[in-house]
């Protein structure tokens, strides 16, 4: 029975993006917890920051390696049959890490052993997710929506899944949180397996797997759009996105806190990408997307920037929240802007590059951010950070009007061309 059309969750009336929805929302509630219950066991094994940090590298950096390949199999293969093996490996990768936690035989080279296994599946399943999401709506002006709704059900679980890992934690360990993670992939194996997609049968492709690379990464970057978005992605990924490595410090040597203050500043972030969420579900369509873009980023970089100065608590907290606003409106309008512009025969490697630019660039720009925060502190490294945002969201407001005229031609509004540089 299909849901009422309302604005905010029209997407969830098309059967197999419901499916996904309840699937997935279940699955990203163990991803956090395993994703806590991970850091604070390295930590607690080895008391060192610098393995902590080894190990999230080894979880991104098959991003930044296998991604553009896993791109180009998701053009050439099946991307729902690709999804079911995904997801089935990542549920025994979290199977072992359960078992080898819950026996007390578990080490820190197991993690990161196991972290590089995750990053390599998650290297084909992201592309391929992404690729796929346009199927699952029936109705294609659905899917800035279907897209809004992804990131409301991410960052809604990262609201619930820390909670409970902490009290788990605690009480009975890190060991019972992968287990749950576990336990949780089946219900997204079962929506997969319960959807009912019309995919179209893959020619026999004679070019090979470098060819279409290149083919790919050529499509991408002769389009002024496609081209600047990923640009745009790739540089809120390095300079931006790793303020989250340093909120700890900000916490403990800035606010004079402790793990509550960082608890809270997370939290504060978190609930401001759900508000972005939900902000970009009630609109309509795709329209105005590209005005958007700048905007969101401004409003990122100016809220790190204020962030870097403040040094009270209280004013700290909305600045979190503005600094979450601002991340999940850029990097969901630009996934959704990529999906409506793309053609289809292309869409996993184009969402494999997206995907890229800000997972696979991530682990640099942490490394970067770490470097640079030794020597002029936190809240230096924030401002400098903020400072670059703010530049390249008025550099990009340059390309407004072209995306904005890609968009209108792919979405049948106008016939003019968007023009090349």
């Amino acid at each position: 029975m299909a849901l009422p059309n309302t604005n905010i969750i029209r997407a969830l009336s098309s059967r197999n993006y419901r499916l996904f929805f309840i699937g997935q929302g279940i699955s990203l509630i163990g991803t956090w917890m395993q994703s806590i219950a991970m850091s604070w066991l390295v930590y607690r094994l080895t008391g060192s920051t610098l393995l902590l940090g080894v190990v999230g590298f080894a979880g991104q950096i098959p991003s930044f390696v296998f991604t553009p390949f896993a791109g180009v199999l998701a053009d050439r293969w099946n991307r729902h049959h690709i999804l079911v093996v995904t997801q089935s490996l990542a549920m025994v990768q979290a199977f072992i890490t359960a078992g080898l936690a819950l026996t007390g035989m578990i080490t820190v080279w197991h993690l990161i052993a196991l972290s590089i296994f995750l990053g390599l599946v998650n290297s084909f399943d992201i592309p391929a997710r992404q690729a796929l999401v346009v199927l699952m709506v029936e109705k294609k002006e659905d899917l800035p929506n279907a897209i809004a709704l992804n990131s409301f059900l991410f960052n809604g679980a990262r609201l619930v899944g820390p909670t409970i890992a902490g009290i788990l934690i605690a009480i009975l360990g890190e060991g019972l949180c992968f287990l749950i993670n576990a336990v949780s992939y089946i219900a997204v194996i079962i929506a997969l397996l319960a959807m009912k997609l019309n995919i179209e049968k893959k020619e026999s492709q004679d070019s090979k797997v470098f060819q279409q690379l290149k083919e790919g990464i050529g499509y991408a970057f002769s389009s002024v759009s496609i081209r600047t978005i990923l640009i745009l992605s790739a540089t809120i990924s390095f300079v931006g996105m790793p303020y989250t490595v340093l909120i700890p410090v900000v916490a403990r040597d800035v606010l004079y806190g402790g793990a509550d203050t960082y608890g809270f500043l997370i939290t504060a972030s978190g609930i401001g990408a759900v508000i972005g969420a939900l902000f970009l579900a009630v609109r309509k369509n795709v329209e105005g997307l590209s005005n958007l873009l700048p905007i969101a980023m401004g409003v990122f970089g100016l809220g790190l920037a204020a962030l870097s100065q403040s040094r009270v608590f209280l004013i700290s907290l909305p600045l979190m929240l503005l600094t979450g606003f601002g991340m999940m409106v850029q990097m969901a309008s630009n996934n959704t802007i990529l999906q409506t512009i793309v053609d289809d025969d292309k869409r996993g490697r184009i969402m494999s590059l997206y995907t890229m630019s800000f997972l696979g660039i991530a682990p640099f720009g942490s490394l970067l951010a770490g470097a640079l925060a030794s020597r002029i502190g936190a809240p230096g490294t924030l401002m400098w950070g903020g400072i670059i945002c703010l530049l390249a969201a008025m550099m990009f407001s340059r390309k407004v009007s072209i995306i904005k005229g890609e968009i209108m031609l792919h979405t049948g509004k106008t016939t003019y061309k968007t023009g090349t540089l």
